[in-house]
């Protein structure tokens, strides 16, 4: 059996496989909070999919204003929950943990508030919150919590090199930047039990200027693993410090560098941050400590996630773009169709979606739709006919311009291939229309290109002729020069 599909005991609970869902707002909740249907199909569609682990999207334990997101703040929140908990164990055995998030204000000027503005009254109740929070969540049903300690938010502030404290939460001291995380741990512990499983997401890189990287992550987790938790979810950036402010609206912490290390697009190579997950993994594992750790960031190939659990660098894989994707990715690789997988291609429009405050689908899906299609089981798919594709291409300007005729049959995109140097094909990007121009080629190397039409349930042609190219290397000559003005 692949170590992808086996099962893993994390603290109270057994996850029938080891992908993982992150947590990733959906601003399918309306203003008030609450869980709604449109949440509830959400996370059916992962568990119908037979993802292991649901980690539902950031849930608010507090009152702040922060536009359509889920909330846990009291109970009159839980019946909602349990609705949803309940949708998905009833879909298959996945488990589902909630993402319990704390948050300071933000303003549309661009102000934010700041952890040395809070009080210790203030900073107590946070830490009531959370532990109240997580007992909610234990009433609603739910497999355990996670806490959210990564990105811009309160948990994440204190733990940062940016931390200007200088009391008990001195952020010059590791140990005062854990201060607040320690509190935290302890009251949800009291508040759940010792047989509720109790994650923890944070960074392994904070990607700012003057922030922590690799060495402080492994003693945060090692602190965290002390602490007692269940399982470490690892991420990198999504910070205040770097973002970019648009004018009217809140401070969105994935706008500048830190936000494309968090979310990772198409230019960026597959899996950037394992070593980041390795590393820790290894440091902790070697002072006795065997708490899974979670490993994320681009990856959406069976083959790598595979590699990252056979190696011992990771012992859960998350995805978050690419089971949006695809949320039936574990089922179709568990059915041996994983050649079926529709493939994320790392084009953030769902991030600019959530940017926006706005309801977050995929590119991939058919137009109009907000939750992903389901798999038709009957057989058939785009198909080509007689004449076949007709895949052309012409180079200009540094650019290879594909066109092809369409298949016979319903089509919602067409993957690119492409393969470099007689190498492997690997799919280059996905589009609606039947052309694509690529504007990556470089002179100099033979470029091979094939096109695969599919469904709005991923049903995938057979591929296309494929075409070959040699990319010129660009003139350099440099242009004559123009005569001088007689005088």
């Amino acid at each position: 059996m692949m170590r992808l599909l086996a099962p893993l005991r994390i603290g109270g609970m057994s996850v029938p496989n080891r992908v993982v869902v992150p947590a990733m707002v959906t601003r399918l909740s309306g203003e008030d909070g609450y869980v709604n249907d449109r949440v509830i199909e959400r996370y059916r569609r992962y568990a119908e999919g037979r993802v292991g682990l649901l980690v539902v999207e950031a849930t608010a334990i507090h009152g702040n204003k922060s536009g359509p997101l889920l909330r846990l703040s009291d109970a009159s929140f839980v019946p909602g929950h349990r609705a949803l908990v309940q949708a998905v164990h009833s879909a298959s055995p996945s488990k589902v943990v909630p993402q319990l998030i704390h948050f300071l204000k933000v303003a549309r000027s661009g102000w934010r508030q700041r952890i040395d503005s809070l009080s210790t009254a203030e900073i107590d109740l946070i830490v009531e919150q959370f532990g109240a929070a997580a007992a909610r969540a234990r009433e609603a049903g739910y497999d355990g919590v996670e806490v959210h300690s990564a990105h811009a938010y309160t948990l994440s502030s204190f733990l940062s090199r940016h931390n200007p404290r200088r009391d008990a939460y001195d952020g010059r001291t590791l140990e005062g930047r854990l201060r607040l995380f320690g509190r935290v741990m302890e009251t949800v512990r009291t508040r759940v039990g010792a047989d509720f499983p109790v994650g923890v997401r944070f960074l392994a890189e904070e990607a700012i200027k003057g922030g922590y990287a690799l060495p402080d992550a492994e003693r945060i987790a090692l602190r965290m693993a002390q602490l007692g938790v269940d399982y470490i979810s690892l991420s990198i950036g999504g910070k205040f410090e770097d973002a970019i402010h648009k004018p009217g609206q809140p401070l969105y912490p994935y706008t500048g560098y830190s936000g494309d290390r968090c979310m990772p697009g198409d230019w960026y190579p597959p899996l950037p941050h394992a070593e980041h997950a390795a590393a820790i993994k290894r440091y902790i594992n070697a002072k006795g400590y065997d708490v899974p750790v979670v490993s994320v960031g681009k990856i959406s190939d069976p083959r790598d996630a595979e590699r990252l659990l056979a190696q011992g660098r990771a012992d859960l894989i998350g995805m978050a773009r690419q089971l949006l994707a695809d949320p039936d990715w574990v089922r179709k690789l568990a059915e041996g169709r994983g050649d079926a997988i529709i493939r994320c291609i790392y084009c953030n429009v769902c991030k600019q979606l959530d940017e926006n405050f706005k309801l977050v689908t995929c590119f991939l899906w058919p137009k109009g739709m907000i939750q992903a299609p389901r798999e038709e089981a009957a057989a058939g798919g785009p198909a080509w006919d007689e004449e076949g594709a007709g895949l052309s291409a012409e180079i200009s300007d540094g650019r290879v311009r594909l066109d092809w005729r369409k298949p016979l049959g319903e089509v919602a995109g067409y993957d690119i291939h492409r393969a470099e140097d007689e190498g492997e094909a690997i799919i280059l990007e996905a589009v609606k229309s039947a052309k694509f121009t690529d504007r990556l080629a470089l002179g100099g190397l033979r470029y091979s290109y094939y096109v695969r039409a599919y469904d709005r349930t991923g049903r995938h042609s057979p591929p296309s002729n494929s075409i070959s190219i040699d990319m010129p290397l660009p003139d350099v000559t440099p242009a004559e020069p123009a005569e001088p003005p007689h005088a």
